[in-house]
């Protein structure tokens, strides 16, 4: 969903990895946004990407709407990568941004001729929402491939999913304040929860949404299944009937929880004991991740405590299939 935070009303080329064949620097679906004079975003950096530029800024001159471009990622282009990629050029629609931006967490599929008349068309789950009827019929796969259609046209089938990842975040302190920023531009949704309502930043990401709340085990309670939780208020008080609420959550879920409390081995421990008093098994007790991040990362610094932590969260978060890139058999045109 970045490119869609990154649009605005300069004209724009969306460059889309379409398809790639061996080695590549980045995967089907990575994207980047190009302006006369600037962009956002990466398609994998060196030769490749600056042909794309090239390409995307003539395209703006010109007028174009459509190209569909093949890269040997060999000797003529200077890349080690050795495989091949497929670019997708579209100029920016802005009646589609704004029917995506409104779906944002709602799963929508995008699928855009790559030859033939220029034409997209927008999917949910069941039914085509926006565009032409013309576009083939297909899977609704989380992966970016391109597809046959009628005529030998060939489409580009582009998922837009809500983020699967939604991480419950307690405390608006210094480390709560970075893990946010940190998670600014990654494929999540956050709820930043704090009682003290001053403490949250005027300007907050697109991806976060506040809750000034005197109740959060409240928020503990009705959050869905496979919530991750992060607990780092200013209060030890507060920290324990967190901690309680969450661990005491069903333990067999369809999706499970993850939860991380700031804090040294020695919090842990008497955590721990208090824990068991109020009913904590230690079958529970062993899922509370203290101290939280990487081990091997020992700075203290709010910024590099955020950076490790979020590394973590990404691991965790990707073994449960949130980020991961699901690869799929190449496509015939290949």
């Amino acid at each position: 969903m970045d490119w869609l935070r990154a649009c605005g009303d300069v004209p724009s080329v969306l460059v889309t990895v379409a398809a790639v064949k061996g080695s590549a620097p980045r995967e089907p679906g990575a994207k980047m946004l190009v302006r006369a004079h600037d962009f956002d975003d990466t398609i994998g950096g060196g030769h490749l990407e600056h042909r794309a530029l090239e390409i995307a800024r003539t395209m703006l001159q010109l007028g174009e709407a459509r190209r569909f471009e093949r890269f040997a990622l060999g000797p003529s282009l200077g890349q080690c990568c050795g495989g091949v990629a497929w670019l997708a050029f579209e100029r920016v629609d802005a009646a589609q941004v704004e029917i995506l931006r409104a779906r944002r967490n709602v799963d929508t599929w995008r699928l855009v001729a790559l030859d033939g008349a220029f034409e997209w068309a927008l999917f949910d789950d069941a039914a085509l929402l926006a565009g032409t009827p013309a576009a083939p019929a297909f899977e609704r796969a989380l992966y970016a491939r391109v597809l046959d259609g009628e005529g030998a046209r060939r489409w580009l089938l582009d998922p837009v999913l809500a983020p699967r990842a939604h991480l419950m975040l307690f405390g608006a302190g210094h480390v709560g304040a970075a893990i946010v920023r940190a998670l600014a531009e990654l494929p999540c949704r956050v709820t930043w929860v704090d009682e003290r309502d001053v403490m949250f930043p005027a300007s907050i990401p697109s991806n976060v949404r506040i809750e000034a709340t005197d109740t959060p085990e409240a928020l503990v309670e009705h959050a869905a299944s496979g919530t991750s939780f992060l607990v780092m208020t200013h209060s030890h008080a507060l920290d324990l009937r967190l901690c309680h609420a969450i661990l005491a959550r069903p333990a067999y879920q369809a999706t499970p929880d993850w939860f991380g409390l700031i804090g040294s081995s020695t919090k842990r421990s008497q955590f721990e004991a208090r824990l068991r008093e109020r009913g904590i098994d230690d079958a529970r007790l062993a899922n509370m991740v203290c101290p939280i991040g990487l081990p091997d990362i020992a700075g203290k610094a709010p910024a590099v405590i955020a950076a490790s932590s979020v590394a973590q969260l990404l691991a965790v978060w990707e073994a449960a299939g949130h980020t991961a890139y699901h690869p799929e058999p190449q496509p015939e045109f290949l």
